[in-house]
């Protein structure tokens, strides 16, 4: 017996969805390529790698986080600006990267997700090495860059929908936590949420 059947709804990832909408408010166009990691045209379309060239730790949801992340810290001035105005050729942006993991690891803290929207690549041992705090007082010039665009991030103009994507991703992994395997990076869901004092 054969059949045909009309499909008018296709399966996509929850956090996938979440994120998606979340760069779309924010004035974002959102394309897939596998030639590119990560990249911003400084025009309005944000580029990343497709799902079978990322690393097994990776997802879109911490991708699309990450990049959100590095626009806080470049500003305004930065956004129409290819990459941020950011280049990775040489280290004359390693405090402004370094600045965007303080800023990733301090917002994700706060809902516990630290950990499951970790940067990914050789970036991740410096966030490994961050203090619980990742906005405490530190000698690390990386550090004011980061307690301002914390700032921003709390009180500007995004900040209802880093919040709505925030809460919605630690509903979702907090949820799944129970039936993930040791293996799974759901699995990674912190039980206690560490709000920073630096409001």
């Amino acid at each position: 017996m054969s059949y045909e059947r009309e499909i008018n709804k296709c399966y996509q990832d929850p956090l996938d969805i979440i994120w998606t909408e979340t760069v779309r408010k924010m004035g974002m166009t959102l394309i897939r390529s596998n030639e590119v990691f990560a990249s911003w045209d400084g025009k309005g379309t944000l580029t990343i790698g497709s799902p079978e060239d990322l690393d097994p730790d990776d997802s879109l949801a911490q991708m699309l986080f990450h990049e959100i992340c590095h626009a806080l810290i470049q500003g305004p001035e930065g956004w129409s600006q290819e990459n941020w105005g950011l280049t990775n050729t040489d280290g004359r942006d390693l405090v402004r990267e370094h600045a965007c993991i303080r800023l990733q690891a301090a917002l994700g803290a706060q809902y516990g997700l630290r950990d499951f929207l970790a940067v990914t690549t050789e970036w991740r041992a410096y966030q490994d090495n961050l203090p619980p705090d990742p906005l405490d007082e530190s000698d690390d010039p990386a550090l004011p860059l980061a307690q301002e665009a914390y700032h921003e991030a709390l009180n500007g103009r995004w900040s209802s929908l880093l919040q709505e994507a925030l809460t919605a991703t630690q509903t979702i992994v907090e949820t799944t936590a129970s039936f993930a395997s040791a293996e799974s990076l759901f699995s990674s869901s912190e039980d206690q949420r560490q709000p920073s004092t630096h409001m």
